[in-house]
């Protein structure tokens, strides 16, 4: 994993500059999670575009972050971030050392994303959030990337006419591994996280995600990027 996006660091960066509503259609939902938000870690930071601009643009310092791809990591320090070089499996997510555990755009490239969500609320205090955001399985993206994966290019008869003129890089589609929004609600609520709420944005076609830039909204089903927050709470009371 880390080697696919150290050879395309550039190009993931590029793919988000030249679909700027797309970008910040997504920043917008991912700034809507960290409201309050306290420290956060930033599970995948990737290159730190988001960080950057969400630390310049919209107020919201996220400082540390953890990355597999040594090439990514290399451009989201010169970004200011600091980074540790590791897997999520494999990093150390502290023990209360943060209230927000961000996963922007990481969970489809975490294998084992249930060990992870437990090692998170584990880390996390009471009160913490854990932010998991990503292209669900059942959007449009997703079943358009699922398929290009299946057939192993963008260019076949079978998606033409169907997806932008710059899609997203086949070798990071193939990558992943996307995940309904109900599985990973699943596992947020199977590791103990309650207080479950959802956002969406990306609500148009593929084709034209790009054409605006939208802000996001309540719940799931329409959007093809979606966020879903979750708190620890070591007491309940009353329902999620």
């Amino acid at each position: 994993m880390g080697k696919s996006f150290d050879q395309y660091a550039s190009a993931y960066d590029a793919w988000f500059l030249e679909n700027r509503n797309v970008l910040y259609s997504e920043v917008n939902l991912v700034a809507s999670t960290l409201r309050d938000a306290g420290r956060i870690l930033s599970v995948g930071c990737g290159s730190g575009l988001f960080e950057m601009i969400l630390r310049n643009e919209y107020g919201i310092a996220v400082t540390d972050g953890i990355e597999p791809s040594t090439g990514m990591a290399e451009i989201a320090r010169k970004r200011g971030l600091r980074v540790t070089i590791a897997t999520a499996e494999e990093a150390d997510f502290g023990h209360g050392d943060y209230d927000t555990l961000l996963f922007n755009g990481t969970p489809s490239y975490i294998g084992d994303l249930a060990g992870v969500v437990r090692k998170a609320w584990e880390a996390l205090p009471d009160g913490g959030r854990i932010v998991l955001i990503d292209v669900p399985k059942e959007s449009s993206y997703g079943l358009l990337y699922n398929l290009a994966k299946a057939l192993g290019t963008w260019h076949h008869p079978l998606l033409e006419g169907c997806y932008p003129p710059n899609p997203y890089p086949i070798e990071l589609v193939e990558a992943a591994a996307w995940r309904t929004t109900a599985e990973k609600a699943a596992l947020l609520r199977e590791a103990g996280f309650r207080e479950l709420t959802f956002a969406q944005t990306l609500t148009s076609h593929p084709l034209t995600s790009n054409d605006a830039e939208e802000q996001p909204v309540e719940g799931y089903g329409k959007g093809d990027y979606v966020a879903v927050v979750a708190r620890k709470r070591l007491k309940i009371s009353g329902d999620e």
